[in-house]
């Protein structure tokens, strides 16, 4: 797996993504890597209690799943890493799930939400490297690829 960790989007990446579109349904895949040990920025109520990566993702989920919630979003798909069939043989994944959006707005209004700001901080600890890549709802033959 790439030695890079992407944990936070960059400036110019969360520009594209304001660039987009706000008033349409967004599908967001979500891949994440957690550190062996959460890594909490000194003094931070969490950063003594020795949790894993994955207990720190878990935090996460618990303090930023209401206001996930309160802005339309929903998990569309949750899956468990297996093996990698194309691809670096070493890349693997801890958590795979996509999450939907009413429109891009609600995500832009989650991620900025003070509450969120603060429960980020887990994911932050969490996190060894990750990808969150958007998408746009497809209709389609449920037999097809194309």
């Amino acid at each position: 797996m790439s030695a890079e960790a992407h944990v936070d989007p960059t400036r110019e990446a969360f520009n594209a993504f304001k660039a987009l579109p706000r008033d349409v349904p967004i599908q967001m895949l979500n891949l994440i890597r957690y550190r062996d040990l959460a890594a909490y920025p000194e003094g931070h109520e969490n950063a003594a209690k020795g949790w894993t990566g994955e207990r720190a993702y878990q935090e996460y989920g618990k303090t930023s799943g209401p206001i996930f919630q309160r802005v339309g979003g929903s998990v569309l798909w949750r899956g468990a890493f297996q093996t990698v069939l194309t691809g670096p043989a070493d890349e693997h994944w801890d958590a795979a799930f996509i999450a939907q959006y009413p429109n891009a707005g609600a995500f832009l209004e989650m991620v900025t939400d003070p509450d969120y700001r603060l429960a980020v901080v887990n994911r932050q600890a969490a996190v060894q490297t990750s990808r969150l890549i958007r998408f746009a709802p497809m209709e389609g033959d449920s037999g097809s690829f194309s």
